[in-house]
């Protein structure tokens, strides 16, 4: 979500003059923190998910499922009575936290406090995301339902789309064709946002998603709801000069990205290297979760030959100017920039011997003058490439409340720039004067419909984190072959359809996964010493978050790095392939052997790891896989790519009753899944499923 401040907002005009204050204080605040906390460790697993809503009001009488704009009042509601709801139907846990977002429909929650790293702390997530579902819904009016949605399937649309209506002709921040300016957050950060993103860039942003062509989809297509002549905001024209492709779903405004909702994590770690580490091994697996996620197949009421969110969003926020994008010589501006402010990360940062600088090969900018600042200081190289890359880009909200600040205190200036670096993963630097420690936020998720998807992603990211700490795991591969993976991972059906680069031997020179070294029936963990090979037969009833750093072997192959790596499905990626790879599930099985957890625990635990296994074998499908099929199977679906308001309002329906536990698909879910609702089931008449059906 970013910074939120009251104050006065600057106009990009203004806020220009203030970039290199912002940066040059920024670094110093990070340089005071750093200083104080750079020798920090010990600090116990703590970790956290954010999961977002969409608030729906479903209209029975016209059949249209539609955004309702009252996230504001519910906010204010929850704010004032949740310290005093009844405990008889909360889980043993703080009451949680609920807080804006970007779209004036959307709600963030999080746990009111960190999760530990206890077992039981694990597995009371999938009942803290329930409870906070519910809390949100008894705030709502009868007919609004918080729907875990990554994005709303008719956003944008020419029909009714929000609750109540408003005409994008007033889009006044954006200059949107679609989108009215009351979609977005009041707060002045969000405006100011989308208005100074689009002064900057000199344009509106520019988002084609590849439509899906079905049977009846015209060809070529050219989109016929688009309002092609226009003319209230200087840029209508730029939809009929170029902007929106033919065969492609056309975007034009922020809303359309940063009103998707998503699933993220985020973890502290034991001292800064071990977060390093952490966030270099979880890089590789950003495109495989985003593809293991999939929920996004929809957009602007037409079926797209994608399946997620992400392209949409980075292109939302690209604020780079012709010139950043390479499509001007340089002339006004310091730097070609190859990505947009929100895409996958571009550089390792972990200082172990395993990373090696063949890794980072793709062409990264970076600002010389801050790099030599923290070099000089005293800070690595990586990390000073690291820092100096987020900050060639301007700071786009300063309010002139927050120009000068106090750097020993604060520590605002630094994540205006570091906040507004949206990629897969976040290295995140303790607050000033708190007791937080050195932390990881993974990003590259997409939310799922219900409750139990998004605690089965939790807990498999949070075991799978602990493997790769526990067992010195070495996922690097170049992130030239990350790049790619992401863009694959967004295919329609990427899970089944593609392959992704991996890494062939993941486990250190002379290093022994212990599970793999004994009977099924002994399972044990690394050594306190950390020697290579060494088991021994303790186990663990906490997640543990230090552990012993892998000595340098003396002998190191200094091969040729793609040596290292090939081409796998998902399904040989979490399964394993070969005799030196067992799989990310196996490690996570063999993680799970580490700790002594009670057969009711481990029951439980592998019902969520169930979930994955079905998804990565394609026995399960994705989100975004059963969206598109719903709709083809549609009595009302004319296979021409269009999601009608009838359509729309049959999906969402059915998703809720998905949620609610009163609609069972295996297709989706396991057998066995089923959960109890406090609210009753959404009430319509209709029948949401339907037998495939073809053209006539």
């Amino acid at each position: 979500m970013g910074l939120l401040f009251l104050g006065t907002p600057l106009t990009w005009d203004e806020a220009k003059n203030h970039a290199d204050h912002v940066r040059n204080h920024g670094i110093t605040q990070f340089l005071r923190i750093w200083d104080r906390v750079k020798d920090r460790t010990g600090d116990e697993l703590l970790w956290g998910d954010e999961v977002e809503y969409m608030v729906v009001a479903f209209d029975n009488e016209t059949r249209n499922a539609k955004l309702s704009l009252r996230r504001t009042e519910i906010l204010k509601e929850l704010g004032s009575n949740v310290g005093a709801l009844s405990s008889d139907t909360s889980p043993p846990a703080s009451v949680p936290k609920f807080h804006p977002e970007y779209g004036r429909y959307m709600l963030e929650s999080t746990p009111g406090s960190p999760y530990t790293g206890s077992i039981a702390d694990l597995l009371s997530v999938e009942a803290n995301m329930h409870y906070r579902r519910a809390l949100a819904r008894n705030h709502m009016k009868e007919d609004e339902i918080p729907l875990t949605l990554t994005s709303f399937p008719r956003l944008g649309t020419a029909g009714v789309f929000t609750e109540p209506y408003y005409d994008p002709e007033n889009a006044k921040s954006s200059h949107s064709l679609f989108l009215p300016e009351e979609i977005t957050n009041p707060h002045a950060r969000f405006p100011t946002l989308t208005s100074n993103i689009r002064s900057r860039r000199g344009s509106k942003v520019a988002i084609n998603l590849p439509i899906f062509e079905d049977i009846r989809t015209p060809q070529p297509f050219v989109d016929p709801t688009i309002p092609w002549q226009r003319n209230i905001y200087p840029e209508d024209p730029e939809a009929k000069n170029g902007a929106a492709l033919i065969n492609h779903i056309y975007m034009d405004a922020m809303g359309f990205g940063m009103g998707c909702c998503c699933l993220q994590l985020t973890f502290q770690c034991c001292n800064v290297n071990e977060a390093r580490r952490m966030y270099d091994a979880l890089i590789p697996i950003g495109p495989l979760m985003l593809a293991l996620t999939a929920a996004s197949p929809i957009w602007r009421g037409y079926l797209a030959d994608v399946d997620c969110r992400w392209n949409v969003i980075a292109g939302s926020v690209d604020d780079r100017t012709p010139e950043e994008r390479g499509l001007e010589p340089l002339k006004n501006d310091r730097f070609i920039i190859p990505k947009s402010r929100y895409d996958s990360v571009d550089l390792y940062i972990s200082s172990s011997w395993a990373n090696k600088p063949a890794y980072n090969d793709t062409t990264v900018p970076y600002d010389e003058a801050i790099r030599n600042r923290l070099l000089n200081h005293g800070i690595d190289e990586l990390l000073s490439k690291h820092i100096a890359h987020l900050f060639i880009r301007d700071p786009l909200v300063i309010f002139s409340e927050t120009i000068d600040q106090d750097d020993d205190s604060s520590n605002d200036h630094f994540e205006n720039i570091q906040s507004t670096n949206w990629q897969t993963l976040r290295f995140k630097p303790p607050p000033p004067s708190s007791s937080i420690g050195w932390r990881v936020e993974f990003r590259s998720m997409e939310v799922q419909i219900t409750d139990f998807e998004n605690a089965a992603f939790a807990v498999f990211i949070v075991l799978l984190s602990r493997a790769i700490l526990a067992f010195n795991l070495n996922f690097y591969v170049p992130i030239s072959k990350v790049d790619e993976n992401m863009q694959r991972a967004q295919k329609r059906d990427a899970v089944r359809s593609q392959k992704f680069f991996f890494r062939k031997d993941v486990v250190p020179p002379g290093y022994v996964i212990p599970a793999a070294s004994l009977p099924s029936s002994e399972p044990s963990s690394p050594s306190e010493d950390g020697e290579p090979g060494v088991v021994t037969h303790i186990k663990d009833r906490k997640l543990r978050n230090c552990f012993p750093t892998l000595a340098r072997p003396p002998i190191i192959d200094d091969g040729s790095v793609e040596d290292e790596y090939e081409e796998m499905s998902v399904k040989e990626i979490f399964f394993g392939k070969g005799s030196t790879f067992p799989g990310l599930l196996g490690l996570v099985e063999a993680y799970l052997e580490t700790l002594e957890a009670t057969s009711d625990e481990r029951k439980q635990i592998d019902k969520y790891l169930d979930l994955i296994r079905g998804r990565a074998n394609g026995t399960l499908q994705t989100t975004a896989t059963w969206m598109r099929n719903f709709v083809r199977s549609h009595p009302a679906y004319k296979f021409d790519s269009v999601v009608s308001q009838e359509i729309n309002y049959d999906l969402l329906t059915a998703i809720d009753q998905i949620e609610r536990g009163t609609l069972r698909v295996p297709e989706l879910l396991p057998e066995d899944y089923g959960q109890p609702r406090l609210n009753g089931p959404h009430q319509t008449n209709q029948q949401p499923m339907y037998l495939a059906t073809s053209p006539e």
